[in-house]
């Protein structure tokens, strides 16, 4: 028996309105425009460059040819290198190497590790990222944080002065997964990471870096033999004064 409410609608009524708004719910056309702006908002974060555009209507051996000299920049450059870029490149090296060997010796220091790391450090990654890389600008080498970081985790470990040989393997060990950390962060294109930080929290941590390497180089000023493996400043304020009274009471 079909029930009437009080407004006059039967439950006849009521199924075909439901089973007409299921229809036509499921017919409605999808917002093309949102799916398109979310696509094109992925495409530019993880693929800025768009690397797919210089392989369409290419043929096979043009796109092997492309795909090369995506992943390997040298190839694409080396062609079209002139004597006169030469020229450039051999006062631009020579006036980098004046700064990269001091600088290199100087951040081993700070990593508790051999001189020649140092000089390591700063001659095989320009000739990887010459070969790999696409800037012309970007000068690729240690790094003073990096160092300081490497030293206090390390130092916690193992001694470099009581046992030099294991320090400088775990050392290796260290930067070697640090190196597939980073490649990996390219490989799934996570660079854009880097644009999510603020003006301010690069700014502070530049001025931190700074301030942490200054207070290290007390050390070979002050000629402290035992210094603390630590980086934050309460600590190395500490360890400077209690050696400097040690060293007035020898006195």
């Amino acid at each position: 028996m079909e029930r009437v409410d009080e407004h006059g609608t039967s439950t006849e009524d009521l199924e075909k309105a439901a089973v007409f708004y299921k229809v036509n719910v499921n017919d409605l056309p999808v917002d093309d425009s949102r799916i398109g702006g979310l696509r094109n908002a992925v495409k530019e974060m993880l693929f800025p460059d768009d690397p797919f555009r210089r392989f369409k209507n290419q043929p096979t051996t043009r796109k092997w040819i492309i795909g090369l000299q995506y992943v390997f920049p040298i190839l694409e450059w080396l062609p079209t290198y002139s004597f006169r870029l030469f020229k450039s490149d051999i006062v631009s090296g020579i006036t980098i190497a004046s700064l990269a060997i001091p600088q290199g010796i100087s951040y081993a220091k700070l990593a508790n590790l051999p001189p020649v790391m140092g000089l390591y450090s700063s001659f095989v990654p320009p000739l990887i990222y010459a070969i790999l890389g696409s800037s012309t600008d970007l000068a690729v080498g240690t790094i003073a944080v990096v160092s300081i970081l490497l030293a206090s985790m390390l130092s916690h470990e193992v001694s470099p002065i009581h046992n030099p040989e294991l320090y400088v393997r775990l050392a290796m060990t260290a930067t070697f997964f640090a190196g597939v950390f980073q490649a990996s962060l390219g490989i799934f294109r996570l660079g854009f990471i880097v644009d999510l930080l603020s003006h301010a929290t690069i700014v502070g941590f530049m001025a931190g870096v700074a301030t942490i390497v200054s207070l290290q180089q007390l050390k070979g000023i002050l000629g402290l033999r035992h210094f603390t493996a630590k980086t934050d400043i309460v600590s190395i304020v500490r360890s400077v004064s209690e050696q400097v009274d040690k060293v007035s009471q020898d006195q």
